[in-house]
């Protein structure tokens, strides 16, 4: 819906609160809300009648990136409030593909061709202000409560239920029965910190996942001489970019080319690491402005911190490197 009305005055955008990577609680006392975890963006959405805003984890505004979540006004009948939730791209079996989802990152105006190619559904878990009354300090069973109340249901929102009789591991169990990404876990009684990586949120996924900061990349062999090979990837520490590894694996030819565009354009003559390489990868790196983030999957990690078989999984321009 696009209104030929000025837009309202917007109210300072919430940092959403972020869950602190953790075994799956027990549970046996019901004290937690155990939720599927979704794969997809995090997106804060604020809508005043018939406008709505979305912005991203970095507070970024990706109302254009999303436009169909226009039609939130409509769903929510011209109410004033705060969402928080996860924009996902589902597979044919219903399943959030953060592949998909891809194809919708960074494009401020996508084509009808891409919206119908690419639908999306905003995923709701949280209500954190209604008819200008913030709900930040209520514990999140009330918030669920106020949030259930609006009855959001469609094929453009979905409010997934939360249970709480059943152990966390129990429920990861069934979200790898299906296929999906991992479970959350929340205290009833928690009330919502902006910004915070909290204990009181724990998320439990069922593959290893990071977002890495990109410093480098190394030229491919073989058929692949001239083009990408691997990638150097660190993570944001306050003593600089750590390196954490390469990964040479997890794009077509197209993301590589898409890749190695992006990263000739920030070539730099020195390295952005804290530290020295390894030798081998130091001799053949390109250096590039730390300024590009992307997710990864890994087997495990090695002792001196290193990601142990990663894969690219995709750039995330809703982060920030020190995000």
């Amino acid at each position: 819906m696009v209104s030929s009305r000025a837009e309202p005055r917007w109210p300072p955008p919430i940092a959403p609160m972020l869950a602190r990577l953790g075994a799956p609680p027990v549970n046996s006392d019901g004290s937690w809300a155990i939720e599927y975890k979704w794969d997809g963006v995090r997106g804060v959405v604020t809508a005043q009648g018939e406008h709505v805003r979305v912005r991203s984890r970095n507070a970024t505004n990706v109302t254009g990136t999303f436009p169909e979540l226009n039609g939130l006004s409509a769903a929510l009948g011209g109410r004033a409030v705060v969402l928080d939730g996860e924009v996902v791209a589902l597979d044919r079996r219903g399943r959030p593909d953060f592949g998909r989802i891809q194809r919708r990152l960074g494009v401020s105006r996508p084509s009808a061709r891409l919206l119908a190619a690419v639908p999306v559904v905003y995923v709701v878990f949280d209500l954190l202000s209604i008819d200008g009354t913030a709900l930040l300090d209520q514990p999140y069973e009330k918030r669920r409560a106020s949030l259930d109340a609006l009855e959001l249901a469609g094929p453009l929102v979905q409010v997934p239920p939360y249970v709480t009789g059943l152990s966390g591991a129990a429920m990861l169990r069934t979200a790898a029965e299906h296929g999906l990404e991992g479970i959350v876990a929340k205290k009833l009684d928690s009330t919502y910190r902006p910004g915070r990586r909290s204990p009181l949120w724990r998320k439990s996924p069922l593959r290893n996942r990071t977002s890495v900061v990109i410093g480098g990349w190394t030229p491919g062999q073989g058929e692949r001489t001239s083009g990408l090979g691997a990638l150097l990837l660190g993570l944001s520490t306050p003593a600089g970019l750590r390196y954490v590894g390469h990964c040479g694996t997890g794009w077509d030819r197209l993301t590589a080319r898409q890749l190695q565009q992006a990263l000739s354009a920030l070539a730099r003559p020195d390295s952005p690491f804290a530290g020295p390489l390894p030798p081998a990868e130091a001799r053949a790196a390109r250096w590039v402005a730390p300024v590009l983030v992307g997710d990864v999957e890994y087997r495990a990690l090695t002792t001196e911190g290193r990601l142990r078989h990663p894969s690219w999984k995709g750039l995330r321009p809703d982060l920030m490197p020190g995000d």
